[in-house]
């Protein structure tokens, strides 16, 4: 791998000729697979039978429909994909199982592909992918013997799939070496709680338990995922294999890998299953505030004062108003002193998320939900369920009643510990836990390493990160030093990625139109280093992304990745009507997924003869 090859990060694509005819064009680059799902299969290229070729003539009008949309309609493309798949299986199971690639693909992976078969078909049988509600609610042997001599078929297209799958990714993977083009893959933090690896072994997760993310700029009451956090004691004693074999199976398609929220390894942010948002979430493993502590801060009253919704009728009033007699009836019990506490129906968030899902989406129940889910958010620590008598500071605690309503010396105090808490005692446990977890893994495979390190950072991790090897992300928008407006490139070490944007954020562009007149001033002057007043207008002029572009061409980074949206913005006849479409992902909202599609085709982008030789021009002008 040469050492100063950068990458341009691509989203999956269908069209195969088109893409052998983009890279074609497009030697040294590197392309960066963020996402691979069992609908981008291509059928169209499975079989060569009579019936075969019959039935995907009569879907090709189909076909071209869904890929004239603007965004991907996944019901859609999944529905045809599986009535060809289930049209094909019959004709062609029995010569490609009795092939030897297949039988040398099924011997490498069985480990996973048997339960991930078992439990496909034991999803679509019981009708729900909650397993919990199986009578076959645990993977053993036995049952996957049962299942085979009972399903085999049901079994068996799963495993057709997954060979053909494998299939089409080598040969692209091959296609790509041959024209010098490295493959970079990514690999997930976490795992759906009703997944086959949950499923197939339950011992390695923490089920009562929601990975999420603490709050930041852009999501104020953190971010709840939904995943089950690991447990990393039953990881160890097995010798880290479930994390090996991920990163082993990777190495068979891809020379480099990025792992997703690579934080995650020295803390995960853990919240429990009563709550909603990632705001009563706390990082685990952690040491915990001890009552003994609290009392010598001053805390001289009820510690249940702290821990449980502070609501007092001044906070009701302001928020409610006029409704606050139905509301506190319907939800509340009166305390003395004004106070009160949710009723039992109510008492988490989780509850009173519920109840709400009831109900009519209307504006008024989106605002009440929030509000009520608010005022369980209203706390100064958060009860450690599994340590009695332990404790951990809600983040931001600062800016809740709940503590503005405390006497000033307690406030002091409990900053002082607040900050003692996040900044100072976790340290040595953060790094230990790193350097236990993350060379077992790193040392699974070959590939280079990428680790996903934005948010709330421990201070190890830079030193964990060069000293295993492992590149870091820095993300203009989001400097690592507190206090930034925005990240110097210009002195980043050379183990890392720079990127102006992410699948998580808005683009350049997006970014661009969010700021108020200071901040893109301050951006401008400050980072670009570029005179006098700062573009205004209701659009990103594409020279200015252009230039912001060239500050991450311009860095000591190793590599530099760019979303093709913000390479696309560069020509201003290129933009989309409207910013926000250009956004891959929201991480605050887990029920979205992912549906943006390139506003050009492949075969348009070969047509930009002028774009595309300045984009190479730049590139080659920095030496990438």
């Amino acid at each position: 791998m040469q050492a100063g090859l950068k990458l341009i990060q691509l989203l999956p694509i269908n069209d195969t000729t088109a893409t052998k005819t983009w890279l074609d064009s497009y030697p040294y680059a590197a392309i960066s697979i963020f996402a691979l799902h069992p609908i981008y299969l291509d059928v169209w290229a499975l079989s060569n039978t009579e019936k075969a070729r019959h039935l995907l003539q009569t879907l090709e009008p189909h076909r071209r429909h869904l890929n004239e949309l603007e965004t991907v309609d996944y019901e859609a493309v999944m529905e045809a994909k599986w009535k060809i798949i289930h049209a094909l299986y019959p004709e062609e199971k029995d010569k490609t199982f009795a092939s030897t690639a297949y039988i040398d693909f099924f011997k490498d992976n069985q480990s996973w592909l048997v339960p991930y078969a078992c439990f496909c078909h034991l999803r679509d049988k019981r009708g729900s992918v909650d397993f919990n509600k199986w009578p076959e609610n645990q993977f053993s042997s036995v049952l996957a013997a049962a299942l085979e001599n009972s399903a085999a078929d049901a079994l068996g297209v799963y495993y057709y799939i997954q060979f053909h799958l494998h299939l089409q990714l080598k040969a692209a993977v091959k296609f790509a070496h041959q024209h010098q083009v490295v493959l970079k893959g990514d690999i997930a933090i976490g795992v759906y709680k009703n997944s086959v690896d949950v499923w197939k072994d339950p011992e390695l997760f923490h089920t009562e338990a929601q990975a999420g993310a603490p709050p930041d700029d852009f999501t104020l009451s953190g971010q709840n995922w939904g995943f089950p956090t690991y447990n990393w004691q039953q990881m160890k004693a097995r010798g880290y294999d479930w994390w090996r074999s991920r990163l082993q199976h990777m190495e068979t398609y891809f020379d480099a890998t990025r792992i997703d929220h690579i934080l995650g390894f020295f803390r995960i942010w853990s919240i429990p299953v009563t709550a909603v948002e990632g705001i009563l979430g706390y990082f685990q493993p952690a040491i915990p505030v001890s009552e003994a502590e609290l009392r010598a801060a001053g805390v001289h009253f009820p510690l249940s004062r702290l821990y449980e919704p502070y609501i007092h009728l001044t906070e009701l009033k302001e928020t409610f108003a006029d409704s606050i007699d139905q509301i506190a009836s319907t939800f509340l019990d009166d305390l003395e002193e004004g106070c009160f506490q949710f009723k039992t129906a109510f008492d988490s968030q989780r509850k009173v998320q519920e109840y709400f899902d009831g109900l009519e989406k209307s504006t008024y129940n989106k605002w009440l939900l929030q509000a009520l889910l608010s005022l369980h958010a209203n706390v100064v620590l958060l009860k450690d369920e599994q340590h009695p008598g332990a404790y951990h500071f809600r983040f931001n605690m600062q800016f809740t009643s709940a503590f503005k309503r405390l006497n000033n010396a307690v406030k002091d105090q409990l900053n002082n510990c607040y900050h003692d808490y996040f900044f100072i005692r976790q340290n040595q446990l953060w790094k230990n836990e790193a350097m236990e977890k993350l060379p077992a893994i790193k040392n699974a495979s070959n590939m280079l390493i990428c680790g996903e390190d934005l948010g709330f950072t421990p201070n190890s991790v830079p030193e964990v990160m060069h000293n295993l090897g492992l590149l870091g992300l820095y993300v203009q928008r989001m400097p690592k030093q507190l206090g930034q407006g925005a990240e110097d490139l210009s002195s980043v070490p050379y183990l890392s990625v720079v990127s102006p944007s992410t699948h998580d954020t808005s683009s350049i562009r997006g970014w661009w139109l969010g700021l108020n007149r200071h901040q893109a001033q301050t951006f401008y002057n400050e980072i670009l280093h570029q005179p006098g007043d700062a573009p205004g207008g209701q659009d990103l002029p594409g020279w200015l992304g252009k230039m912001i572009i060239e500050t991450h061409l311009s860095s000591p980074a190793m590599w530099s990745i760019f979303l093709l949206q913000d390479l696309l913005n560069m020509n201003d006849s290129l933009h989309i009507p409207s910013a926000d479409n250009e956004q891959i992902n929201h991480p605050e909202n887990p029920r979205q997924y992912w549906r943006y599609r390139m506003n050009v085709t492949l075969e348009q982008l070969m047509e930009l003869t002028a774009f595309n030789q300045s984009l190479m021009e730049l590139v080659r002008s920095y030496g990438r």
